[in-house]
């Protein structure tokens, strides 16, 4: 079984839900210790160094996504088999229900996951670049290993998932897959945009635990960027 979770700082699993983030955190990044306003003579551009961060960071986690079986293999962003066909095989009958067959299916899904991520890359790259960051220092210095990604998926807010919907509606009915052709046929009045729909918001969640693991991996060791801006911006 893959570990889903990845290490933080201080060598404890960092799991899915860690890599998320939400308003709170957004909220509250200025209240945490470490997140005073640099002084004045400060010659480090906190803003560029959050917008370099986050450039690795999708960058990194689009390069390992959009590999072959990249979602698949990956330690946090495995798609999860979408609500659409059930968490669990005891809610289901026939083939729905047989394990051998729900993996060839999600198979499949992490598969389309990887033509959905191609659609975001550029979209999310295009939300960092024009992203602003009122507290900079402080989503660097607020202790949290996926500070940066957090703000930047609130910024975002549906849009990614607004940008794959169609294009996995378009590689699904393309595709003309057998095992999803399948499971679709087991369950009444559901068609491919219903799935394309339930898939991009799966995605959507494991696109955003690859960009917070790659953020963390970076502020864990920024010296291996070889940046002197994320190396001196994410300093002690």
């Amino acid at each position: 079984m893959l570990n889903r979770g990845c290490m933080s700082r201080n060598g404890l699993p960092m799991r899915r839900r860690a890599l998320l983030g939400g308003a709170a955190l957004v909220a509250g990044i200025a209240l945490l210790p470490g997140c005073a306003t640099p002084s004045s003579g400060s010659r480090v551009d906190f803003a560029a160094a959050v917008q370099r961060l986050l450039e690795r960071s999708t960058r990194n986690a689009f390069d390992s996504l959009t590999a072959p079986d990249g979602f698949w293999t990956s330690a946090v962003a495995r798609v999860d088999m979408p609500t659409l066909f059930g968490k669990s095989d005891s809610l289901f009958k026939g083939i729905l229900a047989a394990p051998a067959f729900r993996e060839k299916l999600q198979r499949r899904l992490n598969r389309f996951a990887e033509d959905a991520a191609r659609k975001a890359a550029p979209v999310v790259a295009e939300a960092v670049r024009s992203l602003s960051v009122p507290d900079a220092y402080g989503v660097l210095r607020s202790g949290e290993p996926t500070a940066a990604t957090t703000v930047l998926r609130a910024a975002m807010g549906p849009s990614l998932v607004n940008a794959m919907i169609p294009e996995l509606d378009r590689v699904m009915r393309a595709a003309n897959d057998p095992v999803l052709t399948q499971a679709l046929s087991v369950l009444a009045g559901v068609n491919i945009g219903d799935a394309a729909q339930a898939l991009a918001l799966e995605t959507d969640n494991a696109i955003w635990y690859e960009v917070g693991a790659q953020e963390a991996r970076i502020r864990e060791n920024p010296a291996a960027t070889g940046d002197a801006l994320l190396i001196a911006a994410l300093s002690a």
